[in-house]
């Protein structure tokens, strides 16, 4: 067994040895753990730094230090073999794709469009965790800190992979009670006598666009309640506070059953936001981030 792990052969062997003696503390602990003796491992060293010929460890009577070969070969070791745990599980996960996949969505577009969906991601790929961040905030996907986040709108230039899930619609809503107390507006215009809820971002002066005469045009809205997102707007108008301009999907239930009416559609210039999951691609994508790709471009693809 000792010829198997040290032999010159075996060189992922010889790595993980040499990252057990440093992860233990000495050749006792290693030895533990790969059911060695003290002795094979430390013969084990000796034939590495004999290949290399350089000294990788100082032995003394306080324990092992890395010399800054020492501390090179380790870190080369960490990396070599994260990468062979990488592709490992890549090859595997062709055949049943696992592990924790880490999704990061919009609050409003995630609790109603995406969440919903979950359950039967999780029925048809049991061996995946899904661990999903409902947030507004801009997720850095490159940098770590999710394997897929679904985005609305334009994307900036990245080395990021985009797939398009779908897109939404926008629309003019108010409830009928505020509708009943304010007036229901007929033109674009009418909306100066409005109490227009608007979103807190993308734009210092916010304007909705029209189409009037196949022509578009913007208006200058104001209102006494911004917000950062679709959801709340159109919650504060089913409660009659005002008029807003939000992505369809996220009122759809409610002009459903009536409690939002839309407005202005024949000035409607339908424009649309893009829908995109972004996440790093390659040759060497998990199965868990491809699956979950295509099951969401599936089952989003229809207009929202």
């Amino acid at each position: 067994m000792e010829a198997k792990i040290a032999g010159n052969g075996d060189r992922a062997r010889s790595l993980a040895l040499f990252v057990a003696v440093i992860d233990g503390g000495s050749f006792s602990a290693a030895a533990r753990g790969l059911d060695l003796t003290p002795s094979a491992v430390a013969r084990a060293i000796d034939r590495i730094e004999a290949r290399l010929g350089v000294r990788l460890l100082l032995r003394s009577t306080r324990g092992l230090a890395l010399t800054a070969e020492g501390q090179a070969y380790l870190l080369a070791a960490r990396r070599i073999l994260a990468d062979l745990d990488d592709a490992e599980q890549q090859i595997a996960d062709q055949g049943s794709p696992r592990g924790r996949l880490r999704v990061s969505a919009a609050l409003a577009h995630g609790r109603l469009c995406v969440v919903p969906l979950l359950g039967d991601f999780a029925a048809a790929y049991p061996h995946i965790l899904v661990d999903i961040a409902l947030t507004d905030t801009l997720i850095d996907v490159a940098g770590g800190q999710a394997d897929v986040a679904i985005r609305f709108g334009p994307l900036a230039d990245s080395a990021l992979t985009a797939r398009k899930l779908g897109e939404s619609g926008r629309v003019i809503v108010a409830s009928p009670d505020y509708l009943a107390r304010h007036g229901t507006p007929t033109v674009p215009e009418d909306l100066h006598a409005h109490n227009c809820l608007n979103f807190s971002f993308r734009r210092a002066e916010p304007t909705w666009p029209f189409r009037r005469d196949g022509r578009d045009i913007s208006l200058c809205v104001e209102g006494g309640i911004v917000a950062n997102n679709g959801e709340t707007l159109g919650q504060l108008a089913t409660a009659g506070v005002g008029v807003t301009r939000v992505g369809r999907f996220s009122v759809a239930a409610e002009i459903a059953d009536g409690r939002l009416v839309p407005l202005l559609e024949t000035y409607n210039p339908g424009d649309v936001e893009l829908i995109h999951a972004v996440f790093v691609g390659g040759a060497h994508l998990p199965a868990r981030v491809r699956v979950f790709v295509d099951f969401l471009a599936e089952r989003l693809a229809s207009p929202a």
